[in-house]
């Protein structure tokens, strides 16, 4: 019965006795369990699973309800049943998920709202505490009015990339029947977050392609990086071309055909970046999303765990129900086609990535998610491929098998009498590859002292290089 039980339960927690004189200990998984997605509290039973049984489990039983009704507020739906695994007694209180959030556990004056993190229960960080307040009152944050009035503010990108992708026009009343607006003309923070200004300070996404494996490279960390804030159309366009444009496509030659072989699936980083954009947390500030490219990988961050639930590295991506954290937000992307509601977006990065030429299981997407963050992992297909005669670079690299390495290093030393920037060298020698260009021409020469930084910082935005 034990363990059907554990196996039931969406989270457990254990406790060898009802700690009356120190009941916080358990009220706050009380607490957590309220404010989460439910959970199972097994009184009796020591943290290893060990049944140690109640002495009295009657008496228990009645304290845990008293003590329930009078230290947690508002009150939760709970179910206390006994029963008995091997002569012993054990209680089993059920906690289920709420809806009038948060719940407090209040004593001595002090009033707390907890949450689990792992298999623990902690007190609600304020950004989440906030959650629980708008999800008891049934409203989400991007459904909220703000100060401002629409007609302070342009929506030109919006209209014309409504146009675009519904051949509809954005009608003046579709503001507020889309929650753009309030009643009385006020802006939601989704519109806010949809104005052609740069409206929300954390409405941002930093964007770096790193040379190597991690951040710690020893030198020229950095080979791009761009950072966007403003409108979300406007961040979910750049973001795209900046992962498109460090990225590469190869192809092989076969005998009737040639199949392109790009890095990665274009449909699978849009949709991560549409669920970054979507169900990020905005209530958190001084966070952005940060896409982080590698050789072998690319990462999307963005502020916020799961909305509901347990950690997603713990669920099954098949049968998570659509649960959102900016509904408003959501239902217009969805209505430009961005995105579908029933909460498919996970499912998508899975199959448009599984249907790359050269992908295998150990290259499947990951996804991460903690109390702060959701995170999104994509393998690069073409990491440690052989070059050979077959497969090249579709763009960029085609003009190195026809000049000389040592030209091309003579030209760009040339061209680099005056500080110029990677870019500008680059295109003066006729690429579009930055990545590829910077490994193969330029970090030898500065590696060995023939091209010198003008600033310290090797990722500085104004960093240039000089012929020694």
């Amino acid at each position: 019965m034990l363990f059907q039980l554990i196996a039931e339960a969406t989270e457990c927690d254990y406790k060898e006795s009802v700690e009356i004189k120190k009941p916080k200990s358990w009220l706050k998984s009380v607490s957590a369990f309220a404010n989460g997605i439910g959970g199972t509290l097994l009184f009796g039973v020591a943290d290893e699973r060990t049944i140690v049984g109640l002495s009295d489990a009657p008496a228990d039983a009645e304290k845990i309800s008293e003590l329930i009704r009078e230290r947690i507020s508002p009150l939760p739906e709970v179910n206390l049943s006994a029963f008995e695994e091997n002569g012993k007694s054990i209680l089993a209180l059920k906690i289920k998920s709420g809806r009038n959030t948060p719940y407090y556990y209040s004593a001595d004056g002090i009033k707390q709202a907890f949450v689990r993190v792992g298999n623990s229960s902690v007190p609600a960080p304020d950004h989440i505490l906030k959650e629980l307040i708008l999800k008891g009152s049934n409203q989400t944050f991007d459904s909220l009015p703000t100060e401002h009035m629409k007609e302070e503010y342009s929506f030109t990108l919006l209209e014309a990339t409504y146009l675009q992708r519904t051949r509809l026009r954005f009608a003046e009343n579709d503001y507020l029947s889309f929650g753009l607006i309030s009643p009385d003309g006020h802006l939601t923070h989704a519109g806010m977050l949809l104005t052609d200004q740069k409206s929300v300070f954390n409405s941002r996404i930093f964007c770096t392609r790193w040379n190597g494996l991690d951040k710690t490279s020893i030198f020229d960390d950095a080979v791009d990086d761009k950072e966007f804030e403003g409108n979300l159309i406007y961040l979910l366009q750049n973001a795209v071309d900046f992962i498109r444009n460090n990225s590469k496509v190869r192809f092989v030659k076969e005998a009737t055909e040639r199949i392109d072989k790009p890095d990665y699936a274009e449909r699978a980083y849009t949709e991560a970046l549409v669920n970054a954009l979507i169900h990020r947390d905005y209530i958190v500030m001084g966070k952005e999303i940060h896409i982080d490219m590698y050789d072998d990988r690319l990462e999307i961050v963005s502020p916020g765990g799961m909305y509901e639930g347990k950690p997603i590295q713990d669920r099954d991506i098949g049968s998570i129900a659509s649960a959102r954290r900016n509904p408003v937000i959501a239902d217009l992307f969805h209505r430009m086609r961005y995105m579908e509601r029933r909460g498919s977006g996970l499912k998508k990065i899975l199959e448009a990535t599984s249907q790359l030429h050269g992908y295998t299981e150990e290259l499947k997407p990951q996804f991460l998610s903690t109390d702060t963050d959701f995170v999104v992992i994509l393998k690069n297909v073409n990491y440690n491929l052989g070059v050979c005669d077959q497969v090249t670079d579709q763009v960029s690299d085609q003009v190195s098998d026809q000049v000389a390495d040592q030209d091309i290093a003579a030209r760009i030393l040339q061209f680099c009498a005056v500080p110029r920037s990677k870019k500008e060298i680059c295109q003066h020698l006729g690429y579009s590859n930055l990545t590829h260009f910077t490994k193969k021409f330029l970090s030898p020469l500065i590696e060995r002292g023939a091209l010198l930084p003008t600033e310290k910082k090797p990722s500085s935005r104004n960093q240039k290089y000089v012929k020694a």
